[in-house]
């Protein structure tokens, strides 16, 4: 708990300092907060709702959100960067219209693929998982930028790394990926120790 306390009070710090060009956003299924400069999310926190679902996302793809300026398809082609949605469309597979509402240029994050497909993926099946076996999972995810961030020519400024907090039964466990090509490497190994 200590370490989810840090991270969000220099969130609010940083939401603070940084505030003028940033959005809150409250859907039903998560909370974001998202840089128009950036053109990324800055932080997003999400409980799993649908851990057994089987909703099929065939055929979807990311779309606008309305009145806010954010990435668009432009910035994830002919490169190493996926659609890395935060808020993971399998924990919202109740039905196609909840998966639909995960599909939003606010909840995906410019995630290098060898991050994306392999042990982010994979920590979102355990945290599927554990939703399975405790009521109430929560999770949390800041994206972190820095001075050296790369920005692309279409405009969108790559994360340079995230920071994932569970919550779960009275139990934090927190995890930190650089985006970075990470494919092969277990997701535990991400785990940042107390």
């Amino acid at each position: 708990m200590k370490k989810f306390a840090l991270i969000l009070l220099s969130f609010f710090v940083y939401c603070y300092v940084f505030s003028q060009d940033e959005t809150h956003i409250k859907t039903d299924l998560f909370d974001v907060t998202y840089s128009e400069t950036l053109e990324q999310p800055i932080f997003l926190s999400y409980h799993i709702q649908c851990p057994n679902g089987d909703a099929s996302r065939l055929g979807l793809d990311f779309r606008l959100y309305d009145g806010v300026h954010t990435s668009d398809n432009n910035d994830y082609k002919n490169n190493e960067w996926d659609k890395g949605h935060l808020a993971p469309a399998a924990a919202f597979s109740c039905d196609r219209d909840m998966i639909r509402e995960t599909f939003l240029y606010i909840n995906c994050a410019l995630q290098h693929e060898g991050l994306n497909r392999g042990p982010w993926k994979e920590l979102e099946e355990f945290e599927r998982n554990l939703a399975k076996i405790f009521e109430e999972v929560f999770v949390s995810i800041e994206c972190h930028f820095s001075n050296n961030s790369l920005i692309l020519d279409t405009g969108a400024t790559v994360p340079d790394g995230f920071t994932k907090i569970i919550n779960f039964n009275n139990t934090e466990i927190c995890f930190y990926f650089p985006n970075e090509d990470v494919s092969g490497r277990d997701w535990i190994e991400f785990r940042i120790d107390d």
